[in-house]
């Protein structure tokens, strides 16, 4: 046990204050009756968080399946009305704060921001946005970014972007896919002491985004001439649009390494309630607090992130190398700025943790961790170097539903390596191949038995539905498949093991991806690793990136292999261990586990993995030449 709940703490959070209004006074009972009556459920969460309805829906939900259900049906509303609920009572307090390494500081108003909206939105509809039209992004963390998305919605049109370090393929294999009217687009960035000009990606993407209206020029980097100004130029009165609670609010994007990325259409309603919940009863923001996860526009967090408004938070937006000049950039970042949210990646905490950071805790009470599994050692490490007064906030989720399915609350214990449980309305379960429960304590399918209102309305171009009953219902009927490898316990706290995609099935003895990772990574010298299980052939490859100076060698490799020997098990010691000069990974940093699986196995490269979807394609190359010469 690392932190049991402090119980001042937890009896005044928005969650416990929820709870005993309802009558109940453990987090337990509550869940419980969140997905037993997921009607009455999310009726509460309109009613107590604020939900702001133009005309009230009929009912919260008809039907009781997911994917066979209709979310507050003749209801109207609007997400940026939401957003902007604060901007009269806190007109003159920090709305959003700006920071990053491509120019000055910039702080916006909770008035100043609402002003902008609304000449953003008058831009907009001089511009010929009408509701439904697609406004796209190709844009870093900023605050010009917030108030387009923001603009965009409160008109009713459809947001998607992507950040500008993804290479023109890639934003055309998204963007494309909505048919865009209008495009804004940044001159370039600074990503530590690198300035990259992308004034000749953003002109070959209006030559491929055929159905631009217009572009709006962002000089972020003060290189061309400044179309963002003449955007606002016009006041005009900030409305907003009453929109059916299904109708698009914007377009996600999956990874896309085996394919076209799938276009995920989130709708008004469903993202209103799901954050309102997740910012207020789970991460207990609200008007005071600061908040600030690092996240690029291409990746879901940074649509969760802004959504911290919804509570009256002051959002924090950074843009840049994390790690520039060191790796305590962040860190700064949330003591200067008297941030009490802070959120990064689990192989960012990873990274301090090996490299012996002991940073300052400022006002940070919760630090949240996401994009794979954190490992014990990460847990220990913010629990000594943070205090256990800090509350690690490990969550899981995705783009397919735009938040956190399982996630730790104030009211419950923090174990290391341990996921505290399922998040409010989410009826999480392992899930064994002949489609029932998993006892607890057994590894499973990662699915939902009952529907959550931010499941993606529709795929874009999926007429029929088709894809999308493909994507999430088929595998396990009435279930929601989510492809993840879950053990959920008898208390209900929960570990997450990897992609099931990338099954590692050994002897008929399944092994989950998160704890090779974790073990192996521990060893300083290793930096990064990857492994496949082949079932043409039954072997277990691990690759393996060496540290700093490091050099693996075969007493090196031998000391992989007794670690995981000791520390897992013999069945997790593998066939075969090849030291690669780095790990593939896709756009938003995520192992190529599975085109790497499929490749090894004989499938034709450019079938496995788009080379617009990699961070680094040369290094894909190197595995196919590598799956020839094991192949040979």
């Amino acid at each position: 046990m690392l932190r049991e709940p402090v119980a001042e703490v937890a009896a005044a959070s928005a969650l416990a204050r929820f709870g005993t209004r309802r009558g109940f006074d453990d987090y337990a009972s509550l869940h419980r009756w969140s997905v037993t009556d997921p009607a009455a459920f999310w009726a509460a969460i309109g009613d107590e968080l604020g939900v702001r309805w133009h005309e009230p829906p009929t009912a919260t939900l008809l039907g009781t399946e997911p994917g066979a259900v209709t979310w507050f049906p003749g209801g109207r509303l609007n997400y940026a009305e939401h957003a902007l609920a604060r901007a009269t009572e806190l007109a003159d307090e920090l709305a959003v704060i700006e920071r990053g390494q491509t120019r000055e500081a910039v702080d916006t108003t909770w008035a100043s921001l609402a002003d902008q909206v609304a000449r953003c939105a008058t831009g907009l509809r001089r511009r010929g946005v009408v509701p439904g039209d697609r406004v796209v992004a190709y844009a870093p963390n900023t605050t010009e970014t917030l108030v387009a998305f923001l603009a965009t919605a409160s008109l009713g049109a459809v947001w998607a972007s992507c950040p500008p370090e993804f290479g023109t393929g890639a934003v055309v294999q998204r963007l494309g896919q909505v048919e865009p009217k209008v495009l804004l687009a940044v001159d370039g960035y600074r990503y530590g002491t690198r300035t990259i000009d992308r004034r000749d990606e953003v002109a070959r993407l209006r030559r491929s985004l055929t159905t631009l209206g217009s572009t709006v020029q962002v000089p972020y980097l003060g290189e061309w001439e400044d179309g963002w100004s003449d955007l606002l130029a016009e006041p005009g009165e900030l409305t907003f649009e009453p929109v059916a609670a299904d109708h698009p609010l914007y377009v996600l994007f999956s990874s896309g390494t085996t394919g076209i990325p799938k276009a995920i259409v989130h709708g008004h309603a469903g993202i209103t309630h799901e954050h309102l919940k997740s910012m207020v009863l789970h991460h207990d923001l609200g008007p005071g607090e600061r908040f600030c996860w690092f996240s690029t526009t291409g990746w879901m967090m940074w649509n969760y992130l802004v959504s911290g408004l919804l509570a009256g938070a002051t959002v924090v937006l950074y843009d840049g190398d994390p790690a520039h000049p060191d790796l305590n950039t962040l860190w700064h970042l949330a003591d200067d700025l008297d941030v009490t949210v802070l959120g990064a990646s689990a192989p960012f905490l990873a990274a301090c943790r090996k490299a012996g950071l002991t940073p300052a805790r400022g006002r940070i009470r919760q630090l949240g961790s996401t994009g794979a599994p954190l490992a014990a050692e990460e847990f220990r490490w913010v629990h000594e170097v943070l205090g256990e007064s800090v509350l690690l906030n490990s969550i899981s989720g995705g783009t397919d539903v735009c938040t956190a399915f399982v996630g730790m609350n104030p009211m419950t214990p923090v174990r290391a390596g341990e996921i505290a449980g399922p998040l409010l309305g989410c009826d999480v379960r392992a899930v064994a191949p002949d489609g029932t429960d998993c006892p607890p304590g057994e590894q499973g399918e990662l699915a939902l038995a009952t529907p959550m209102p931010s499941m993606p309305v529709a795929f874009w171009n999926d007429q029929d539905g088709a894809r999308l009953r493909a994507a999430y219902y088929e595998q396990l009927p009435g279930r929601w498949h989510h492809g993840d490898w879950i053990t959920i316990f008898d208390d209900g706290a929960c570990v997450i093991s990897g992609r099931s995609d990338a099954t590692l099935n050994r002897g008929g003895v399944r092994l989950g991806t998160a704890d090779f990772y974790s073990t192996v990574e521990e060893l300083p010298i290793v930096a990064d690793s990857l492994v496949v299980h082949l079932g043409t052939t039954d072997e277990l490859i691990l690759f393996l990136r060496p540290g700093e100076g490091e050099t693996l060698d075969d007493a090196a490799l031998a000391q992989v292999r007794d670690r995981l020997r000791s520390e897992l098990s013999p069945r997790h010691v593998p066939d075969r261990i090849e030291v690669v000069p780095a790990i593939p990974r896709t756009l938003s940093g995520k192992k190529l586990e599975v085109p790497v699986k499929r490749l090894l196995e004989g499938a034709d490269p450019t079938t496995v993995a788009s080379a617009e979807s990699l961070a680094d394609p040369a290094v894909f190359d190197h595995f196919v030449e590598l799956a020839r010469r094991l192949s040979d």
